[in-house]
């Protein structure tokens, strides 16, 4: 077997320490333990080697992957492991392609954020990422805004464990952060939602094995992210990803197009930087979906900006790039021409006869399959214990099919509910302090990390996000849905741009003192309802923040036309005449 490293950090191992990783590894092996992350050099393949001159040309990001690839950094992982050393600059960068971040100087200590397609677990999983919670982390575990997990806080020398028992269950964290495709996501509900117009979780799936298995999908200009939308209850903000790829059924022939489904393809999406996802103008047959997925991405890595971090993104390529063009550097790769979508095609979006049900990632709901249901369970802002976990576990495997799924509101889905156990499984989530019943209110907060564990959020939104949802629900009752999103930096993971009401946090200075806070958008939406927010109110302390989201709400209430929705009468009035409208008092 050849040596798995021949070098590290671009400079070339000399026999004696070739043998020792052998044999380290060797070792491993004999014990029945493996890294399955762990590839040859692409370099030593063949690669990508660089030269002195050409590395000193390249922002620091790019030079350290062209002297190293960062997959590569294993080997330096297990000496900081056993060294119980911190990494520096150069290896924070690198382990992240590990999906490991070292939070310091906010805090020492590791972030793991996961890889799962389409959100999708089954309880084995679950009870093993609890116990790994409970004995190598402070037991920090979150559902994100990309269907996945991620666990706080790992000490160095612990690292290497994480990551092996969680690819011991199937999971992995490879390429979870920095410039790699994000998780995938799809509908929480594909396969069993009867408004679906086709199961998107096979595609999703088959598009992570892809992305895993080649190597040149962990080398891209930035970060990137892509989602599938089959149609069904609950979305998955396709058109807040670099990729968005939403399914339609074309009802009517003309312009060369047949009557089926197709997937209409948008790119540039980034809500962060104000930009939703624009239409390509294409209609891709579902059994081409992959390759042309593929070929799209292929594009973006041999094109993307690689000598500005802030201008790398799909969206930033697209500025100079006009759709067309990308369209055609793709069909080149593809070496066939996509079917174009013509001006009056005539399709539909989902089997659904009446509007979807408001929050409809919360509450139970039946499935396509005769006497079966989906339970959307209430997280409170994507926090979940590892006690939880563990309960949650038994529950799926007694009153489901050992299943969960992941959403990307921040909460879980367990399918495949027989008609007998709804009543029984509702009963028991409260007892655990969850919850399956839709609020109104409540179950449209969503909430980043915040201060509590990331260096650049400006204030602690998920301890703010369910403060607010507490004070607002004492002081009245909303019949129509709002979505609250409360993010910490203009990153804007939380994407407070697309809320109806977004938060976006600051410092605030209140008598001379530095005090957290938050700037106020308001009229943000997605989908049919697509919208950026517009900001209303600047540097707002959170102390007054209550009061002034109470003043906010309250105005709607009394100013709306009958039946009238959040995002909609803010769209009828200008920020000026809202300010006065939201500054009122009773």
């Amino acid at each position: 077997m050849p040596p798995i490293l021949t070098e590290i950090a671009g400079q070339k191992l000399n026999g004696e320490q070739t043998s020792y990783l052998d044999g380290f590894f060797s070792g491993l092996r004999n014990r029945g333990l493996k890294f399955a992350d762990i590839e040859p050099s692409p370099v030593a393949a063949g690669g990508r080697a660089s030269s002195s001159a050409e590395l000193e040309d390249l922002i620091p990001e790019e030079r350290l992957k062209r002297e190293s690839h960062p997959l590569d950094s294993y080997p330096l992982l297990l000496q900081h492991a056993a060294a119980k050393q911190a990494p520096d600059t150069e290896n924070t960068f690198r382990f992240k392609w590990h999906g490991l971040f070292y939070l310091a100087p906010h805090t020492e200590g590791y972030m793991a954020r996961l890889r799962i397609p389409g959100g999708q677990m089954r309880t084995f999983q679950l009870r093993e990422i609890a116990h790994v919670a409970q004995q190598l982390t402070t037991g920090y575990v979150q559902i994100t805004t990309r269907s996945n997990l991620q666990l706080r806080l790992i000490q160095p020398k612990d690292a290497p464990e994480v990551l092996r028992r969680i690819q011991g269950v199937g999971l992995h964290t490879r390429g979870s952060g920095a410039d790699n495709i994000r998780n995938l996501t799809c509908n929480p509900t594909a396969g069993i939602d009867p408004a679906e117009l086709i199961d998107t979780l096979p595609y999703t799936l088959e598009l992570g094995q892809f992305i895993l298995n080649h190597r040149e999908f962990y080398d891209l200009p930035r970060k990137f992210n892509i989602a599938f939308d089959g149609g069904g209850h609950i979305g998955a903000v396709e058109d807040t990803n670099d990729i968005g790829l939403k399914a339609v059924r074309v009802t009517a022939a003309g312009g060369g197009v047949s009557p089926g489904v197709y997937f209409r393809v948008s790119l540039g999406g980034a809500t962060g930087h104000k930009a939703f996802a624009r239409d390509l103008g294409v209609l891709v047959k579902p059994e081409e979906v992959l390759r042309t997925t593929v070929a799209l991405v292929r594009v973006y890595i041999a094109n993307g900006n690689r000598g500005d971090r802030k201008k790398a993104r799909l969206k930033h390529l697209l500025e100079t790039w006009s759709l067309e063009k990308y369209l055609a550097e793709t069909e080149k790769l593809l070496g066939f021409q996509l079917l174009r979508a013509p001006a009056d095609l005539k399709f539909e979006t989902s089997n659904l006869p009446t509007p979807v049900a408001p929050h409809s990632h919360i509450g139970v709901f039946p499935q396509k399959q005769p006497g079966l249901n989906y339970v959307g369970v209430a997280l409170p802002v994507g926090q979940i214990t590892p006690k939880q976990l563990l309960r949650l576990a038994d529950l799926v495997d007694n009153y489901g099919t050992g299943e969960i799924r992941l959403t990307v509101w921040q909460n879980l889905v367990i399918p495949n509910v027989s008609d007998a156990y709804v009543e029984p499984l509702k009963k028991a989530l409260v007892k655990m302090g969850l919850h399956w019943q839709q609020s109104n209110l409540r179950s449209g907060f969503v909430a980043c990390t915040g201060n509590a564990y990331c260096k650049f959020a400006g204030a602690n939104t998920k301890a703010h996000a369910l403060e607010l949802a507490d004070y607002l629900e004492q002081r009245f009752q909303l019949d129509r849905p709002i979505n609250i999103h409360l993010t910490g930096c203009a990153n804007s993971c939380a994407q407070h741009y697309m809320g109806d009401i977004g938060l976006l946090g600051t410092k605030v200075k209140i008598a001379g003192a530095s005090v957290e806070g938050y700037h106020v958008f308001v009229g943000g939406g997605f989908g049919a309802d697509q919208a950026l927010g517009r900001q209303v109110f600047q540097g707002i302390s959170f102390a007054e923040l209550k009061p002034t989201l109470e003043r906010m709400l309250k105005g709607y209430l009394r100013h709306r036309q009958p039946g009238e929705r959040f995002q909609a009468f803010t769209q009828r009035h200008d920020p000026n005449q809202l300010q006065v409208l939201f500054s009122a008092e009773d």
